[in-house]
């Protein structure tokens, strides 16, 4: 069995790679033999302490795979399940792990364990942010920042299905073609083009009830003025640095804009929110309205290069680690 750890926040040479043996089983945790495990912008917070963790620690939120053995007290899952999870505690980054049944959903026969490992942050990602944070309306125009992203081609895609015009930003031009076959209705390269102008073009210079944007600082003060009066600024993410303070009399108070900060922790905290947020993430998955292509597989060997091409933007959508 082996884990990857971190002991001081860093670039991705502070990943390594150990051999682990499992503490005793808890009863309310079970054993799971990872099959896949998923790769996330979020592992580079983590790793370089822009989030803060407690040293030394395991990394990675996500994974799929078997379980192995049940604790004493689990009811609802069996031995030889396919599972899935997203969530604390991390530690994803392993060949096997513990963990406890609260975050854990069962995968259904026709979806794929890989697929499985890249479904459920960037998935249940898309979900909360569609359904929950603003609930989208069929015909509504909205607008999803790093669009040929791992969130970005799901989330395209699932507001595709729910009936939107949906508007993408990408980085370079490659990645336009891409995020095209994702859902998108128009493309912007947001450093080539200014896009608050290009979106006031498109919506007749009425701008977009919602922004969606995991970006972060270099995209914030340019959503602003292409949202709608009373609309609402999601920022989920911090791709490019975190955002500046805010001057709320200067950017939001003229158009009365919402601004929020959403995590999943805040919309999939409990069993009952996972399962549902689940049920449909998968039913998308097996209507193929939302459709996923895997591109990248790394071993757990090489995952200093994985972190390496992951904050130098080489990961053009969904990748995961092989145990």
């Amino acid at each position: 069995m082996k884990a990857v750890e971190i002991s001081k926040n860093g670039g991705p040479e502070v990943l390594e790679l150990k051999d682990i043996s499992l503490e005793k089983l808890k009863e309310n945790e079970v054993t799971i033999e990872h099959k896949a495990i998923g790769l996330n912008y979020i592992d580079t917070y983590h790793r370089s302490g822009l989030y803060p963790l407690k040293l030394p620690t395991g990394i990675g939120i996500e994974g799929s795979g078997i379980i192995k053995e049940i604790g004493s007290n689990i009811n609802d899952f069996k031995v030889g399940d396919k599972v899935s999870y997203a969530g604390a505690p991390l530690g994803a980054y392993s060949t096997h792990r513990n963990y406890p049944t609260k975050n854990l959903v069962k995968v259904p026969d026709g979806i794929d364990l890989e697929i499985a490992a890249t479904l459920m942050t960037k998935g249940l990602t898309a979900f909360y942010l569609l359904h929950k944070t603003y609930p989208v309306n069929s015909g509504e125009t909205i607008l999803f920042h790093a669009a040929a992203g791992g969130v970005g081609q799901i989330f395209g895609q699932w507001a595709k299905s729910l009936g939107c015009t949906v508007i993408g930003t990408v980085g370079s031009d490659e990645k336009i073609q891409k995020a095209e076959t994702y859902g998108y209705d128009y493309v912007i390269n947001y450093n080539k083009e200014n896009f608050s102008e290009k979106v006031l073009e498109f919506t007749d210079g009425k701008g977009v009830p919602v922004i969606y944007d995991g970006v972060g600082k270099n995209t914030f003060e340019n959503s602003l003025k292409c949202l709608c009066v009373r609309g609402m600024m999601v920022s989920f993410g911090n791709a490019s640095g975190a955002l500046s303070p805010i001057d709320v009399p200067k950017l939001l108070q003229p158009k009365g804009l919402y601004f929020v900060r959403p995590s999943m922790q805040q919309y999939l905290s409990t069993k009952k929110e996972i399962n549902e947020g689940a049920k449909i993430l998968f039913d998308k998955i097996e209507s193929k309205k939302v459709k996923i292509e895997i591109f990248k597989k790394y071993e757990l060997e090489n995952i200093i290069q994985a972190h390496i091409d992951l904050e130098s933007r080489k990961i053009l959508g969904p990748a995961v680690i092989i145990p």
